[in-house]
C-alpha cells in the first residue's frame, strides 16, 4: 500500500478534533499523527512531526491559524496547511491565502470534502469550498476588469507585532508576553509601541476591541464571570 498522508490537526475545541478525527481515520489513506490546542502548539509540532498536511483552524488562543500558518511554513515548507473554519469573510481567506494557505474550508462542508481537500493539498493543489471558491473567482474578475489586484484594507502589522497584539488583547502583561515569546521585557514593550502607533490605538480595551473585531480572538467574558461558571458558552472558530 502506498505511503499514507500524515495529518495534524489544530484546533481548540476537543469535540471537533475528536470529529475530525474519526473522519480522518475513516480513510485507508490518512494518518492523523498528532493533535494541537492552539497555534504555538502547532508550529512546534509541524517541526517535530514534518506532517504533510496540517488541518488549521483560525481562532485559536495563544497564537491564531493566520500567524501560526505564517510561522509554520516558514519552518516547514514542505507541509501543506489547509484551514477549516467556521468564519469564512474575504478578509480573512485573503490574510490566509497570503500566508500560505493552500486551502480554506467552512467547517460545515461534508466529510467527502474535507478528505478529498487534504488529498489534493497533499499533491500540491488548492482546494476551496464552493461558496469561496465563486467569491474568489468574483474578486479576481474584478481585479482583472479594473486593471489593479485586490489588496487587504488596514495595517500591515508584522508577524511577531501581531503576535503580541494576540497576547495583549487576551489580557497578557508585558512580563508574560515576554515569557511566552522568549523575548526581553523592553522587545515587548517596544513591540507594543510599534502595534499601538501602527493601529493609533493607545489603551489596551482598543487594542482588545479591534482584535475582537478583526476576528484575532473572540469576544470572551471577564475572568470573574468565567470563575463563577457563568460564562456562555464559546462558538466554534
Amino acid at each position: 500500500m502506498d505511503t499514507k498522508i500524515r495529518v495534524l490537526l489544530a484546533d481548540d475545541h476537543n469535540v471537533v478534533r475528536e470529529g475530525l478525527r474519526l473522519i480522518l481515520e475513516s480513510a485507508s489513506d490518512i494518518e492523523v499523527v498528532g493533535e494541537v490546542e492552539n497555534g504555538r502548539l502547532a508550529v512546534q509540532m509541524a517541526k517535530k512531526l514534518q506532517p504533510d498536511v496540517v488541518v488549521m483552524d483560525v481562532v485559536m488562543p495563544t497564537l491564531n491559524g493566520v500567524e501560526a500558518t505564517r510561522q509554520l511554513l516558514k519552518e516547514t515548507p514542505n507541509t501543506k496547511v489547509l484551514v477549516l473554519s467556521s468564519y469564512s469573510d474575504d478578509d480573512r481567506v485573503q490574510q490566509l491565502i497570503e500566508v500560505g494557505a493552500i486551502g480554506y474550508l467552512v467547517k460545515q462542508t461534508a466529510a467527502n470534502d474535507l478528505l478529498a481537500a487534504i488529498r489534493e493539498a497533499y499533491k500540491g493543489n488548492a482546494f476551496f469550498s464552493p461558496s469561496i471558491s465563486k467569491r474568489l473567482l468574483e474578486q479576481c474578475r474584478e481585479a482583472l476588469a479594473g486593471g489593479g489586484t485586490v489588496k487587504r484594507k488596514g495595517p500591515k502589522l508584522t508577524s511577531r507585532e501581531a503576535e503580541v497584539l494576540q497576547l495583549i488583547a487576551e489580557g497578557y502583561a508585558n512580563k508574560q508576553i515576554a515569557d511566552e515569546l522568549c523575548i526581553s521585557i523592553k522587545t515587548v514593550e517596544k513591540h507594543r509601541q510599534q502595534v499601538m502607533h501602527k493601529l493609533n490605538l493607545h489603551e489596551v480595551a482598543s487594542l482588545t476591541r479591534y482584535a475582537v473585531a478583526q476576528g484575532i480572538i473572540e469576544a470572551t467574558p471577564p475572568p470573574e464571570l468565567v470563575q463563577h461558571g457563568n460564562a456562555p458558552a464559546s462558538s466554534s472558530s
